[in-house]
C-alpha cells in the first residue's frame, strides 16, 4: 500500500513515525494530513534496495518549509564527479530533496549513480529522458538513410541527399517521441527508485492551441512544458500523460511515486504572471489532484516561477483552493527580471513571501539561474539563500522548532558565544571566517563596535 492508503486505514508507518518525530508533531494529527492529501512522503517502495536509504521527509500542512536543489548534466557539460558533489554540498547545507535534470547522453548512468550517492528523497522530469533517447533514435536512422543514400545514389545525388539529410537531423527530434518513449522512461525510473516526478500533465491540446493566439510576451518558458506542447502542436494530439492519467496512476501507485504535478505553463517573466493560461492549466491540475488521491497515490503541485510581490499570496491562496490542498511546490517565486546573477536573492524574497502564504516547498534558485550550468558555489549559495526564506517563513508562520533556534542564537549573541552562533549559523565558515578577519583581543566584542558594543555596555551597567 502506499503511504495515503495506509493514512486513510489510520495505520501509522515506519516513515510517518520519522516525520511525526522530525517535526515534532503528533503522529495521529499527522496521519489525518497525509490521509487528505495534504501532507506528502516522497519515498519510493523499492527505495529500500539502493545502496543508501531514503529518508523519511514529510512535506505539506504544519511541516517546516522544505527545499530541493537541482542538479544534472547538460549536452553541453556532462561531468558525474561533479554533479555528485553538487548533490552532496547541497544536503551538507540544508536541501531536504536533492532533482535530478540531466539532459545529457548519459543522463541514465548520471541518475543511478546520484540515487547510490545520496539519501534524501530525489525527483525527476521523465519527460528528458523521452526526449533524449527521442534524438538518438533521430541521429541513428538519419545516419542508415545517409549509408543507403551514398550505396545507391550518384556522387552528386549523394552530396545533395546529404544535405537533405543533414537538414532533417537538426529538426526537433522531440516531436519523434512517442507515448511508449514516455512510459517507459517514467516505469524505468519507478524500478530505480525514483521518489518524486514532475510530469506535466495539465497541458492539454486545446491550451497548446489557445496559448498559440494568447499575447504571452515568453511563451512557455518550462522545458518539459515545452517538450509536451511542441509534440502536441506538431502531432496534433492529445497530451499522453493526460489522455493516459488512469495508466500513469497505476504505475504511480505500484511504486508509491510522488507525483508532483508540473506547471507547464508558467510565468517566465513577471509581464504574463498569472494569466490566463496559467490559472486554466491550474484548473486542471486541481481535477487530476482529486483522481490521484482517489487512486490512492500521493500528489503535490509545482506553482509559478516568475511573480511580483503583490500577486505571491493570491497565488498560493488560488493553488490551495483549487487543488484541494495539495502541497505546493514553487520555483523560487523570482520578484524582479533585472537581476541575473543575484537571482537567489530575488526568489529568496519571494520564496519567503511565498512559504508564509503556503507553499511547503521550495525549489532553491541559484546566482547561475538563466545564465549558465550552477557550480558547486552557485548550488551551495543557491541552498542557502532557500533556507534564509525557509525559516523566515516558518518563524512567521510560529513553528516551535523555528523559533527554538532563532532563542538560541539570541541567547548565543548574548552570551558572546561565538562557536555557538557559528554551530546554527547557515553557513558557519562564512560566519566564522568575517570573525577570524579582524581579530581582536577580547572575546566579548567584535571589530563592528569594539569597546562601544551596546550588549557589553548594558552588560556591565546591570553588574
Amino acid at each position: 500500500m502506499t503511504q495515503i492508503e495506509e493514512a486513510k486505514k489510520g495505520n501509522i508507518t515506519e516513515e510517518a513515525k520519522i516525520v511525526a518525530k522530525d517535526e515534532n508533531i503528533d503522529v495521529n494529527k499527522l496521519i489525518k494530513l497525509i490521509a487528505k492529501g495534504e501532507v506528502v512522503i516522497p519515498k519510493n517502495k523499492i527505495s529500500k534496495n539502493k545502496n543508501s536509504y531514503t529518508k523519511a521527509c514529510g512535506i505539506g500542512k504544519g511541516l517546516k518549509t522544505k527545499i530541493n536543489a537541482n542538479i544534472g548534466s547538460s549536452s553541453k557539460m556532462e561531468e558525474i564527479d561533479i554533479e555528485i558533489k553538487k548533490a552532496k554540498i547541497a544536503i551538507e547545507y540544508g536541501a531536504d530533496a536533492v532533482m535530478d535534470l540531466s539532459t545529457g547522453s548519459k543522463l541514465k548512468e548520471f541518475r543511478k549513480k546520484i540515487i547510490k550517492a545520496i539519501d534524501v528523497p530525489i525527483g525527476t522530469v521523465p519527460i528528458y529522458e523521452a526526449g533524449v533517447e527521442a534524438q538518438k533514435r533521430k541521429k541513428v536512422n538519419s545516419k542508415d538513410i545517409s549509408k543507403n543514400s551514398s550505396k545507391n545514389d550518384s556522387k552528386k545525388d549523394s552530396k545533395d541527399n546529404s544535405k537533405d539529410n543533414s537538414s532533417e537531423t537538426n529538426e526537433n527530434p522531440i516531436i519523434d517521441m512517442n507515448e511508449d518513449d514516455i512510459f517507459k522512461a517514467i516505469e524505468n525510473q519507478a524500478k530505480e527508485g525514483v521518489d518524486f516526478m514532475t510530469l506535466h500533465c495539465g497541458i492539454t491540446k486545446d491550451l497548446v492551441e489557445n496559448i498559440h493566439q494568447n499575447n504571452r510576451v515568453m511563451g512557455i518558458v518550462s522545458r518539459g512544458g515545452t517538450f509536451l506542447s511542441s509534440w502536441i502542436h506538431h502531432n496534433q494530439l492529445e497530451n499522453p500523460l493526460y489522455e493516459n492519467y488512469e495508466y500513469l496512476l497505476e504505475i504511480a501507485y505500484e511504486y508509491d511515486i510522488t507525483l508532483s504535478l508540473g506547471d507547464g505553463l508558467r510565468p517566465g517573466c513577471l509581464e504574463d504572471a498569472t494569466d490566463i493560461a496559467q490559472i486554466q492549466e491550474l484548473v486542471t491540475l486541481g481535477r487530476l489532484v482529486k483522481q490521484a488521491k482517489e487512486a490512492n497515490v500521493q500528489v503535490m503541485v509545482e506553482g509559478p516561477g516568475h511573480v511580483p510581490l503583490d500577486q505571491i499570496a493570491a497565488n498560493m491562496k488560488i493553488q490551495k483552493t483549487i487543488c484541494d490542498g495539495a502541497p505546493f511546490y514553487v520555483l523560487g517565486p523570482i520578484v524582479t527580471d533585472l537581476a541575473p546573477g543575484y537571482d537567489h536573492i530575488t526568489s529568496a524574497i519571494g520564496g519567503a513571501i511565498a512559504a508564509y502564504s503556503g507553499a511547503d516547498f521550495l525549489c532553491y534558485v541559484t546566482p547561475a539561474e538563466h545564465l549558465a550550468i550552477p557550480n558547486i558555489d552557485d548550488v551551495k549559495e543557491g541552498v542557502i539563500a532557500s533556507k534564509i526564506a525557509a525559516q523566515a517563513a516558518d518563524v512567521a508562520l510560529g513553528l516551535d522548532s523555528a523559533w527554538d533556534d532563532e532563542r538560541a542564537m539570541a541567547q548565543a549573541r548574548k552570551n558572546f558565544d561565538w562557536e555557538k552562533q557559528f554551530q546554527l549559523a547557515f553557513n558557519p565558515e562564512k560566519a566564522k571566517s568575517y570573525r577570524e578577519s579582524c581579530p581582536v583581543d577580547d572575546d566579548k566584542m567584535c571589530s563592528m563596535c569594539g569597546e562601544y558594543c551596546a550588549i557589553r555596555i548594558a552588560e556591565k551597567d546591570l553588574e
